[in-house]
């Protein structure tokens, strides 16, 4: 029974496949599937807390706080089921720094930040990112480098760590501002 649903997964991600296909579809797979790296988001994080209102910085915060959480789950649970990337020549950079795909960073990192968009507003942004969540996980499948349930999984992951974790986050910023005011009293002392 496992083996079937795995040579289904299979079919249905090859079936959904582009990279091998130029064109404009392509173009926007490759698009998506890279508007979801971590590097990207952490670095638009960066710059939106050093520019942005105080509003802006809290959610600089807290979205660069559940990503960095997430990212550190993805990888632990990659690293114990190991499953191998699909075949393909596109995405190097992914094969060669992880060479596992179950579950989806990409897909748990993109539904994380756009649940958490729902829980700290602005509603507008929060719409954006829902539309734009799907598309970096389809994107994923597109291109080659994740089947369609290593993305399934991770949207379903990024939601539960939102779920999860915004509940506990205005404790967790008051013990780290505590611990920062506390540092800084005594640094200052």
């Amino acid at each position: 029974m496992f083996k079937k649903i795995l040579e289904l997964d299979r079919d249905w991600s090859y079936a959904l496949r582009v990279a091998e296909k130029p064109g404009l579809l392509r173009n926007f797979a490759m698009f998506f599937a890279h508007s979801g790296d971590s590097w990207f988001w952490g670095l638009g994080m960066l710059i939106l807390w050093f520019a942005g209102n105080s509003f802006w910085k809290q959610w600089a915060v807290y979205q660069l706080f559940w990503v960095s959480l997430l990212a550190a789950l993805v990888m632990a649970l990659k690293f114990s089921i190991r499953r191998r990337r699909p075949e393909g020549d596109w995405g190097a950079i992914y094969r060669n720094t992880d060479p596992h795909s179950f579950p989806s960073g990409h897909a748990a990192r993109a539904f994380l930040i756009a649940t958490l968009a729902v829980f700290l507003g602005p509603g507008w942004l929060a719409i954006a990112l829902w539309i734009w969540a799907p598309l970096v996980s389809l994107a994923r499948v597109a291109m080659g480098v994740h089947y369609v349930s290593d993305v399934i999984a991770g949207a379903m992951l990024g939601v539960l760590v939102a779920f999860l974790g915004y509940p506990v986050s205005a404790a967790v910023f008051a013990q780290i501002s505590l611990s920062l005011v506390g540092s800084l009293g005594f640094l200052l002392w």
